[in-house]
């Protein structure tokens, strides 16, 4: 005849049911086990998610050396891309040295990071200009430029505006303040704002470079 379950092992096996069901539930509420049933959870990024919006984010422009380049060059880095110009007194030095700051935080991950500067006035914008500016907040930064209608295309590919008018002598340029953020596999995912901070820009930087 088999004895009956003593009190102390009813007690070790009740102990293991709930921890296995505490398990379970944490790696539900993590989204740790999204892998095992079904899809895995969507990214959540600080800027605004733009990867159902199949943004083209197509260019074709030159570097500082005159060399051609298009978002094919960076594949597999996360790439950083704001349009400016270099006689902007305040939003583009700004927003460099913001790409600076964030690729700092990244510590070892910053080599996967590229920051691209795309001038929007290219006809005051040299090579040279460029050689020297845009490095300047970061050794590992392009600046590009090209002709008109190439400008007017790469701004088109990213919903970018910008306008250069003559008043009383003085060049006046307006231009589109975002920050265009751009995963390994070269497709545009995240437009974050001017004022979104290192911090949250190395986050979503982060997060592109996790989930691939």
């Amino acid at each position: 005849m088999d004895e009956a379950p003593s009190g102390s092992s009813l007690t070790w096996k009740l102990a293991l049911a709930i921890a296995a069901v505490a398990l379970v539930s944490a790696l539900l509420l993590t989204g740790r086990s999204a892998h095992w049933f079904g899809k895995p959870a969507p990214v959540v990024f600080h800027g605004r998610d733009i990867s159902a919006e199949n943004w083209n984010g197509a260019f074709s422009l030159v570097d500082s050396d005159g060399k051609p380049r298009s978002l094919t060059d960076f594949r597999g880095k996360v790439v950083l891309l704001s349009f400016g110009y270099t006689h902007c007194p305040d939003v583009c030095p700004t927003t460099l040295a913001k790409f600076a700051q964030a690729r700092h935080l990244l510590g070892v991950d910053a080599d996967r990071v590229q920051g691209v500067f795309v001038s929007i006035d290219p006809e005051r914008d040299t090579a040279e200009l460029l050689r020297a500016y845009v490095p300047a907040f970061d050794p590992t930064f392009i600046g590009l430029r090209g002709s008109e209608a190439q400008t007017d295309a790469a701004t088109k590919s990213f919903h970018a505006n910008y306008q250069i008018v003559q008043y009383q002598g003085n060049t006046l340029v307006d231009h589109t303040a975002a920050t265009y953020i751009i995963d390994t596999q070269g497709q545009p995912r995240v437009i974050t704002p001017y004022d979104q901070s290192a911090q949250f820009l190395a986050d979503d930087i982060l997060a592109l470079l996790k989930s691939g």
